[in-house]
């Protein structure tokens, strides 16, 4: 089977395909500064893209398990499944490395809020400050919304493209369970056919031998003949028709 056709290299391009995108989004979450929508949202977006490409390379994980119990079934040799083995190890690691970055930026960046937090001026002071603040305030709390807004709705997007791999992937995997069932149904099928054929056999082996004991020397002859050329329309009939 060449790759362009084995479910494999479909599933692993969909795969590669979302690694880039999360490692695109990680080095703009690098960029960004702590403690803002911007990182919340992108941190986010990141955890859930991890936790989506960790569980599809889970899945082709179990793929290449059940083609290596009877690689030759599937048309592939044991170096390839080496190499499959090989490539899901990787995707794990970098989707993991990206995955214990962002978490630890997470706890990082929460404990120097709290920090933040301890170092606010008392009440008065506040007030005072906010006498005179309140209207940028104003104005960065409605930018700061209408930037929430459309990070929202980039999410949604991003999502729904997520989405739409997963339903590929599976309907991938229905494809692939579907050709193993119909694989299945014409090696029962042969199977009952060579058992049959089995059974004609013996009952032809069987009758000759009560022929030659029953028969004379020349009567042995002429019905070895006639067997003979039974077996031969029984042979072409069964295995090339």
């Amino acid at each position: 089977m060449s790759s362009a056709q084995d479910p494999f290299y479909i599933v692993k391009e969909e795969i590669q395909e979302s690694i880039d995108t999360l490692q695109s989004t990680f080095h703009q979450w690098e960029r960004s500064p702590s403690d803002t929508g911007e990182q919340i949202h992108l941190t986010k977006e990141l955890l859930v893209g991890c936790e989506s490409i960790e569980w599809q390379v889970d899945e082709l994980d179990k793929a290449i398990g059940v083609a290596s119990r009877d690689p030759s079934w599937y048309g592939i040799d044991n170096v390839e499944l080496e190499k499959r083995r090989r490539w899901t190890a990787t995707a794990r690691s970098q989707v993991g490395n990206m995955k214990k970055a962002v978490l630890a930026g997470k706890e990082l960046n929460g404990g120097g809020t709290r920090r933040e937090l301890m170092r606010m001026p008392n009440s008065h002071q506040t007030d005072t400050s906010n006498h005179y603040a309140g209207r940028d305030n104003d104005d960065f709390i409605e930018s700061e919304s209408d930037r929430q807004l459309l990070l929202i709705k980039q999410q949604d997007e991003e999502l729904d493209e997520l989405s739409a791999s997963v339903e590929r992937i599976g309907g991938v995997g229905l494809t692939i369970h579907e050709e193993l069932i119909a694989q299945e149904r014409i090696l029962d099928e042969l199977g009952m056919e060579m058992d049959s054929t089995s059974n004609r056999l013996d009952f032809v082996q069987k009758k000759v031998a009560m022929v030659m004991k029953k028969a004379s020397a020349k009567g042995q002859i002429m019905m070895i003949v006639f067997l003979l050329v039974l077996f031969i329309i029984l042979f072409v009939l069964v295995f090339l028709t």
